[in-house]
């Protein structure tokens, strides 16, 4: 399999579950950046079945002929630019995308195009998978409240991420048609979790990293603007294991399917499910100016609300964990890094 993008944080944890769940599978990885610190540890286990070629996906000059004989069965473009920043008052009033947005539709539009042209000449290719996300999605929806969101409709980008996002969803579907490739596009909702950590191409943290990160730091005591936001909150780990099975699947209905945990957790709920694990951690309500974490509880529906989740569980078995089980098995996983770093 190649995974672009796979020295990063989701991609991370699909190419270590597709080496886990197969003893004989091979994974090679596209990534401008090599493997850092926390990547060498996470990938020991696996590291002679994993080949990392560094090199700027939207060159593909500079990583074709490391890739000739690599064999390639399946693929997971997920290299992109994720220029997001939010959660406190400072951050929210920096437009990270001013700051290169040549550079972002470039990567993540360019970039997949420069992928699907070199997929389109694999005569063993299977199935290419687009990592998409939930930001081509509206602020608001579904029409009647209470309902998970849908991938069809209420689909309207308004940031350049999300708009090079449904742009590559497009342009993924199309080289299918033209090309007789198996593509599909998923789109992940909040994700957090294992190998997440600030990146080159990533710098956003979301509130379950953020909470958890502060509980096992000893921070006893959080301060929010409120309790009652929320997010659809999916753990990477069950990202990866929605994007294996749909890989495995044997044939794809669909263009795009969400990958969440198809349920909203507020602050409130998170904060309580850390001190079940962390004896004495809570959370006070502070002014924007003062709040560690900033969100705005208003936001309740489309791409800040649930999404739906039945078309891959009834495509492919795939099921998320109980959100309260992720949260804490990422507590164990944050404090296990911590001991493991030099």
């Amino acid at each position: 399999m190649l995974v672009t993008g796979g020295t990063g944080f989701v991609m991370s944890v699909l190419a270590r579950h597709w080496l886990d769940a197969d003893r004989v599978a091979r994974v090679v990885i596209l990534d401008s950046a090599p493997l850092d610190a926390a990547a060498l540890r996470y990938f020991a286990p696996v590291a002679e079945r994993l080949s990392v070629v560094v090199a700027d996906v939207t060159r593909p000059d500079s990583w074709r002929a490391a890739l000739e004989r690599a064999g390639v069965t399946h693929i997971v473009h997920g290299a992109t630019v994720t220029p997001l920043s939010r959660g406190t008052v400072l951050e929210a009033k920096r437009e990270p995308e001013a700051d290169n947005p040549g550079r972002i539709t470039e990567v993540n539009v360019m970039g997949t195009v420069a992928v699907l042209d070199w997929a389109r000449t694999q005569p063993g290719l299977e199935r290419f998978i687009y990592v998409s996300s939930g930001a081509v999605y509206k602020h608001h929806g579904p029409d009647r409240p209470g309902e998970p969101l849908p991938e069809d409709g209420y689909v309207m980008p308004r940031r350049l991420y999300g708009i090079s996002k449904l742009a590559s969803e497009l342009i993924t579907e199309r080289y299918g048609d033209l090309f007789g490739l198996s593509t599909a596009s998923v789109r992940p909702s909040s994700v957090y979790g294992t190998m997440d950590r600030v990146t080159a191409s990533r710098n956003f943290r979301h509130v379950p990293n953020r909470l958890a990160h502060m509980a096992i730091e000893g921070v006893g005591r959080v301060r929010v603007n409120t309790l009652d936001a929320v997010g659809d909150y999916i753990h990477a780990e069950d990202v990866a294991a929605g994007i294996a099975s749909l890989l495995r699947a044997p044939r794809l209905r669909y263009s795009a399917y969400n990958l969440a945990a198809g349920r909203t957790a507020t602050i409130a709920d998170m904060v309580g499910w850390i001190a079940e694990r962390v004896p004495g951690f809570h959370a006070e309500i502070a002014g924007p100016e003062d709040a560690d974490i900033l969100q705005d509880a208003t936001l309740t529906g489309g791409m800040w609300g649930a999404y739906d989740v039945s078309r891959i569980k009834a495509e492919t078995g795939w099921t998320p964990r109980p959100v309260r089980e992720a949260l804490q098995a990422y507590l164990e996983w944050i404090a296990a890094e911590r001991r493991a770093a030099p």
